[in-house]
């Protein structure tokens, strides 16, 4: 079955006929799983010292453009978050709102858990966001959470190792990204200058990041899910190429040995430590680098193939379908995602907005404000399509089948071509 990005963006593009809501003067309703007092909504999320300064920001100015009307914020320890979530939500006493990795949000939608958003969001929400953003929160054609924010894997790189090496320029724009036959040589001029126990590059696919190794499926031109978000067509030439170039990282000794899905160590510590000289990581590690890397360091773009693509990131915000005040929780999503505080949240956190408004010279970092445009362009590659397979209601059964079959791969036990067949199946009984 051919994958149809026509058949997708129309699929996406109708909502249900939405409500246009004052700023103010909402009556919720009472008693429910949440907080009893009307007028106040609960919100749980994890997030980093800039992140929950963040949203402590934007709940003080929600509660200033509509007095009386309040958000409880219950931050907890990302390990906990979904757990927590979880259990609240088979008890039947959620919070109103709280934050989901994209990747997390189709399974709560799919299960009716979340609060179908289509209902109650003004006419023009849509059109904030970028077509990669919208098509992330979609479940059967309407929205069940706004993007706040996404983060894509741009390569993070070590300058003294890659001039000792006699590497002296990297692509400047993602037009001009290495191919994966120029990646290739630059790792093998690595390989042939560093010692034994340095490696060229590291590949953040450890743990639910196994969906960063999607990048290259999408760079190939290829697709593990058609439209329905459910049937496999990872068995194709451009998954073939994909793991045949995946696995070449392991074979050449191009990353470390344990580089892999399942590993216990997670790529960006090899590069910290000066054990690889590159490393694919998202944005959000630029503040750590700028305070911790002992050595000179850059960024330049993840490399392309048929074309350039990355993996959408990031999260999205989101109300429980339990919630007695879907119209103050609709409210709160929509102030929050507004330009300026979207803007400030990002550039703070060093993360990337999902607002069409911020795309390109728009956005700024307050740390390494010249590594901006590398993430914001490498984000410019996602496609919608891409972006909407991640968000199949089974991703928590297609992640498992992604880490076993290409660690299978990766180690040697299995080539592309069974590889790629054993995750078609998988990805089939997953999503039955």
């Amino acid at each position: 079955m051919e994958f149809s990005r026509r058949a997708f963006l129309a699929g996406t593009s109708a909502l249900a006929a939405p409500l246009l809501l004052a700023k103010c003067g909402f009556v919720g309703g009472g008693g429910g799983s949440s907080s009893d007092d009307a007028d106040t909504l609960t919100f749980t999320t994890w997030g980093t010292d800039a992140e929950l300064a963040g949203f402590r920001a934007a709940i003080a100015a929600f509660g200033e453009a509509n007095p009386g009307q309040t958000v409880e914020l219950n931050a907890v320890p990302y390990e906990q978050m979904f757990t927590n979530i979880d259990a609240q939500l088979q008890a039947g006493n959620p919070p109103d709102l709280f934050r989901v990795p994209y990747y997390t949000f189709g399974a709560y939608a799919g299960q009716g858990q979340l609060l179908d958003l289509g209902p109650y969001l003004s006419a023009d929400t849509q059109d904030r966001f970028t077509p990669a953003a919208w098509a992330a929160v979609q479940n059967e054609g309407s929205p069940f959470g706004l993007p706040h924010h996404t983060d894509t894997s741009a390569v993070l790189y070590n300058r003294d190792l890659l001039t000792s090496a006699g590497i002296t320029t990297v692509p400047e724009t993602a037009e001009e990204a290495w191919t994966w036959e120029e990646l290739t040589g630059v790792a093998q001029q690595l390989r042939s200058a560093l010692p034994a126990d340095r490696y060229p590059f590291a590949y953040n696919w450890q743990g639910n990041g196994v969906t960063r190794w999607l990048s290259l499926l999408f760079q190939a031109d290829g697709a593990f899910l058609d439209t329905d978000q459910r049937t496999p067509l990872i068995d194709s030439d451009a998954g073939r190429a994909a793991v045949e170039f995946s696995s070449s990282f392991f074979s050449n000794g191009f990353v470390p040995a344990n580089n892999t899905t399942t590993s216990a160590s997670y790529a960006s510590e090899a590069w910290f430590g000066g054990t690889a000289a590159m490393v694919w990581s998202g944005a959000f590690q630029i503040p750590d680098a700028e305070t911790t890397a002992d050595f000179e360091w850059g960024a330049t773009f993840a490399p392309r193939n048929v074309r350039g693509g990355s993996d959408f990131g990031g999260n999205a915000l989101v109300a429980t379908a339990q919630t007695a005040k879907p119209e103050l929780a609709a409210a709160f999503l929509e102030f929050v995602t507004e330009r300026d505080l979207m803007a400030d949240f990002c550039r703070s956190a060093s993360l990337l907005p999902t607002r069409a408004d911020l795309q390109g010279d728009a956005l700024t970092f307050d740390v390494r404000p010249e590594l901006a445009p590398v993430f914001a362009g490498q984000a410019a590659t996602v496609e919608p399509e891409d972006a909407a397979q991640v968000a199949s209601p089974f991703m928590s059964g297609i992640i498992p089948v992604l880490q076993d079959q290409l660690d299978q791969a990766f180690l040697g036990s299995q080539d592309a071509a069974a590889a790629v067949t054993a995750m078609a199946a998988g990805i089939a009984d997953a999503t039955r």
